[in-house]
C-alpha cells in the first residue's frame, strides 16, 4: 500500500502512530504528497480529490482519504480495538473529532499567515479561530482527562498529535495555559515511541 504523505502534516502522524502502535508500519510505502490549497502537488487530484493528505492506495479497493477513514480501517485490518465497543466508542469518536477540529482551526491560522497576502489578512478571522481550540483545549482539561488515563485509543492518538502541532505551528500561543492537567498527559503522551518516532522537523 502507498500512503501520500507530507511529514508535518498531523494528519498523516495521527495515521502514522497508528501504524506503529499496530505493528503495521512495514505495510506502508510513503509517496511524498506536498502543496497548498493554492498549489496542491501535480496530479495528485487523480488520488484525492480534496487534494489534502493522507491519502491510501490500496490494491484491493479505491484509494481511501481522510485520516479517520484511514485510521479506523488500520485499527480494523489489524484488530487492535482502537476504535472499541459502543458506548466508549462515541466518546473516543468525539475526542477525535474534537482534536481534528483543533488542527483544522490552527491550518485556517497558518494558511491566514502564510498565503494570504498581508493587506488581505483578517485578524478577526485568526482569533475565531483560534477561539475554538481554546474552547476545545478548556473542555478537554474540565472533560475528558479520565478518557485519556485509560486505554490507548483513537482519541488519545488525536489529540496527542493535535497538541503536537500546536507546538510546531503555534507555539507561541501557549496552548498549555489554563490546561495543566492536559500538559501533563501530553508530556507522557509525547514519550510513547510510536510518538517519538513520528516528530516532526521542526
Amino acid at each position: 500500500m502507498k500512503l501520500y504523505h507530507t511529514p508535518t502534516s498531523p494528519y498523516v502522524r495521527k495515521v502514522m502512530v497508528t501504524l506503529i502502535e499496530t505493528g503495521q508500519r512495514d505495510d506502508v510505502t510513503l509517496v511524498p504528497a506536498g502543496g497548498t490549497p493554492l498549489a496542491p502537488a501535480e496530479g495528485y487530484s487523480a488520488k484525492n480529490p480534496l487534494t489534502k493528505v493522507p491519502a491510501l492506495e490500496r490494491e484491493d479497493g479505491p484509494t481511501l482519504y481522510d485520516s479517520r477513514v484511514i485510521c479506523r480501517f488500520f485499527d480494523h485490518r489489524a484488530g487492535a480495538g482502537l476504535y472499541p465497543e459502543p458506548p466508549r466508542l462515541w466518546e473516543t469518536m468525539t475526542l477525535e473529532a474534537s482534536a481534528d477540529g483543533m488542527i483544522d482551526a490552527g491550518v485556517v491560522m497558518v494558511y491566514e499567515d502564510r498565503l494570504r497576502p498581508e493587506q488581505h489578512q483578517y485578524a478577526p478571522i485568526v482569533e475565531a479561530h483560534w477561539a475554538k481550540v481554546r474552547q476545545v483545549l478548556d473542555t478537554v482539561e474540565s472533560r475528558w482527562m479520565a478518557h485519556l488515563a485509560g486505554p490507548l485509543d483513537a482519541g488519545q492518538i488525536a489529540m496527542g498529535c493535535a497538541l503536537g502541532f500546536l507546538d510546531l505551528r503555534l507555539g507561541d500561543r501557549g496552548w498549555r495555559d489554563g490546561a495543566p492537567n492536559l500538559a501533563a498527559w501530553y508530556e507522557s503522551f509525547s514519550a510513547r515511541d510510536s510518538m517519538v518516532q513520528t516528530a516532526p522537523p521542526s
